[in-house]
């Protein structure tokens, strides 16, 4: 060998060991960097007709398992979602507290009838009496507490999914920039391993956002998509946009994820991100916290309705002089549809009976006092003008607004109703009273029950030109198209439903609608589209006098139905004067007339109902996961108390099994990709020691150079 190849084998030997010297010691600099993978260098004979010519270095390379990264990064992705969920299922739990939790909303509903235990002993005593009633709102103001509490998660889920899609929007838009100089200095020969490391660490951080797929393309680039194949970088990046609504109130309407390319063309993401944060964001959002609203309104509804069901068959001592009813949606002009019998009883201040109004809606008659039959009529205008007639100079009956209003004439009188013991009067399955609230201790603002006693044959009574609209969203939340129904005038509610079910201009592809005997408004998804949701997102309808809209009259939307739960409080006449709170009963049966005593201060009856409505059996709607049952308030309780618990529970087990899975994975990827301290150190000893081999070669060729210089 020559003298000058010996000096180029000592250079590119030089060369080529501190090339590995810098690649190991940055590899041991980055040993806890998130993301890293390490780096090797490549190195290969130089040699020229046979003959050994020194060593190249070839390239510098990244050692990544793209295998061993995307089962990381589905396992990030699963992590963020379960994790997102977890987080916040569990804090609503803990804001709601337990069956025993004292302060709880379930221990305050236990206290309510506790109270009236209390208050059967002594009907008379006024403090048992504003405890009752004290009692009652503390329960109604913890549900209201916990179901604001939802709308206040809901909105910050809705926050996040905003910021974190700014976040994923920066992510992408570095890793295209990134994928430019990558494929810059993979053209030129140069080292990539920067810009593919930090590439690697942004991929990691966005998995944690949403699932992701990742091809690498040989000039070094990496094409992003969705899990499920909706192109996020190439050549071009694509813009996610959300608009977030800036509330959580049940009913609201929200926006949704949208990939917008240069060209303008979008694709709705929602339904295309099936796992990470943004997916636990949205269910978390439009699914578990809407459910549970769902059932804490059913339960708050069911409670309220049980008291009112009771007081309003139950009467004070003495009997108030005005029972002012509830706004009910109805018109005048509809049909009043009870069945069954009741009786209206004016009385004195010493509870003697003044008049009795017998009322049979079998027979569409009323007696005065025992006398002749007289017509109802068949409307509610109708009926109100028979009560009212009936009752003469002894009090009036008003229908206005949807409100139906008793009253004593004489201030000393007042005036109590009660059902008949063998067949009760009924609409929609609630009494007279009931139905028309005229002696409610709980006030709504609008409806809490739908069961509205309305036939197919009534007339629809809304505002013509009125619109409901409708969203339609597919199993993965994503929408897919928009619905406007049109109230007609002089339409019957058969109409509606037609125009509802309507495959075409209407719903009826999706879903189909029906009154029930109950006039309950039914949804019932058809074959095949079992995965579909059909979602109100406007209601301009109103009835002319109640002012009661369509979705509000049939608890149609979230609004309507999750909304309850904050609808409620104790009748304030009640609260500020306790003795109308109707602990007795009216002491009526076929021979008492004027002048006898049909209500006394120490009746306790209506009290023991009271009490006995906390485990008495009712009906309960479908709500959230909670199915149709009949059962009691106690046990309604303790099922929603359970289906909150369970999936808190179930969340925070599936965020533990999807942590443990992400860390496997990610020791699994660090295993072949990570650094090794005692590799690194290896590396670079020998590094060093072929450093001073070829430096030690060179000063051997500088001596040999020298002694030739000296001999001649």
């Amino acid at each position: 060998m020559s003298l000058s190849g010996v000096i180029g084998n000592a250079l590119s030997g030089l060369n080529a060991s501190q090339m590995g010297l810098q690649v190991s010691s940055n590899n041991i600099a980055n040993v806890n960097t998130p993301g890293y993978a390490r780096s090797v260098v490549n190195l290969q004979t130089r040699s020229m007709g046979g003959a050994a010519l020194g060593v190249d270095v070839a390239g510098v390379t990244r050692i990544a398992d793209q295998f061993l990264q995307a089962a990381h990064l589905g396992a990030v992705s699963d992590a963020g979602m379960f994790t997102t969920m977890s987080a916040s299922l569990d804090r609503l739990q803990s804001s709601m507290g337990g069956l025993d939790d004292a302060g709880s909303m379930f221990s305050r509903l236990n206290t309510v009838f506790d109270s009236f235990s209390e208050a059967s002993v002594d009907p008379s005593l006024s403090v048992t009496r504003l405890s009752a009633a004290n009692n009652i709102q503390s329960f109604l103001d913890e549900a209201s507490r916990i179901s604001q509490t939802i709308e206040s998660q809901r909105f910050e889920a809705d926050a996040q999914i905003s910021a974190t899609v700014t976040r994923a929007n920066v992510i992408l838009n570095e890793i295209f920039h990134l994928n430019s100089s990558v494929q810059s200095l993979s053209s030129n020969g140069g080292d990539t391993t920067g810009p593919t490391n930090r590439q690697a660490e942004l991929l990691d951080e966005l998995a944690g956002f949403m699932d992701i797929s990742t091809d690498y393309q040989q000039d070094g680039r990496v094409i992003v998509r969705t899990g499920d194949g909706v192109l996020l970088v190439d050549n071009y990046v694509a813009e996610m946009n959300y608009v977030p609504a800036g509330s959580g109130t049940f009913g609201m309407n929200y926006g949704t994820i949208n990939a917008v390319l240069p060209n303008g063309a979008s694709t709705e993401l929602d339904g295309h991100i099936v796992s990470g944060e943004l997916r636990g964001l949205l269910d978390l959002r439009d699914t578990e916290l809407t459910q549970i609203g769902l059932e804490l309104a059913e339960l708050t509804a069911g409670a309220a309705d049980a008291l009112n069901r009771i007081h309003n068959d139950a009467a004070g001592y003495p009997a108030p002089q005005t029972l002012e009813g509830r706004n009910t949606g109805l018109e005048g002009t509809d049909l009043h549809n009870f069945t069954g019998a009741t009786t209206l009883a004016v009385t004195g201040s010493n509870g003697s009976l003044v008049s009795r109004i017998d009322i049979d809606f079998d027979a569409g008659t009323l007696s005065v006092d025992g006398g002749a039959a007289q017509a109802l009529g068949n409307t509610v205008d109708s009926l109100t003008a028979a009560i009212n007639g009936a009752l003469g100079a002894n009090g009036s009956a008003s229908f206005t607004n949807g409100a139906l209003t008793l009253s004593a004439a004489n201030a000393t009188d007042g005036v109590a109703l009660i059902q008949d013991e063998a067949n009760p009067s009924a609409r929609g399955g609630r009494g007279f009273s009931h139905f028309f609230g005229l002696n409610d201790l709980v006030d709504s603002t609008r409806p809490g029950f739908f069961e509205t006693g309305m036939s197919g044959a009534d007339t629809h009574g809304f505002t013509a030109g009125t619109l409901l609209g409708f969203e339609i969203a597919g199993p993965n939340g994503g929408s897919t198209r928009e619905i406007s129904v049109t109230m007609n005038a002089g339409e019957t509610f058969n109409d509606v439903l037609t125009a509802l079910n309507d495959p075409v201009n209407g719903v009826g592809r999706y879903v189909t609608f029906s009154l029930d005997g109950n006039g309950t408004l039914q949804q019932t998804p058809n074959v095949g589209y079992e995965g579909y949701s059909v979602d109100l997102t406007s209601d301009s309808t109103n009835r002319a006098n109640s002012g009661i809209s369509f979705s509000e009259l049939f608890g149609v939307g979230l609004s309507a139905q999750a909304g309850r739960a904050q609808i409620f409080e104790v009748n304030t006449l009640i609260r500020n004067d306790s003795s109308l709170l109707s602990l007795g009963k009216l002491d009526l049966d076929a021979a008492t007339v004027a002048g006898d005593f049909v209500l006394n201060s120490g009746d306790n009856r209506g009290a023991v109902e009271m009490q006995d409505a906390f485990s008495s059996v009712r009906d309960f709607n479908a709500a959230g996961t909670l199915s149709a049952t009949q059962t009691s308030l106690e046990n309604y309780a303790a099922r929603f108390a359970g289906s909150v618990g369970a999936r808190a529970a179930q969340a925070v087990s599936e965020a533990g099994s999807a942590e443990v899975l992400r860390d496997t994975a990610m020791q699994k990827r660090l295993d072949v990709e990570g650094v090794n301290l005692d590799e690194e150190l290896a590396a670079m000893t020998f590094y060093q020691q072929s450093y001073n081999a070829s430096a030690r070669m060179l000063q051997a060729a500088n001596e040999m150079t020298d002694i030739l210089m000296n001999i001649v």
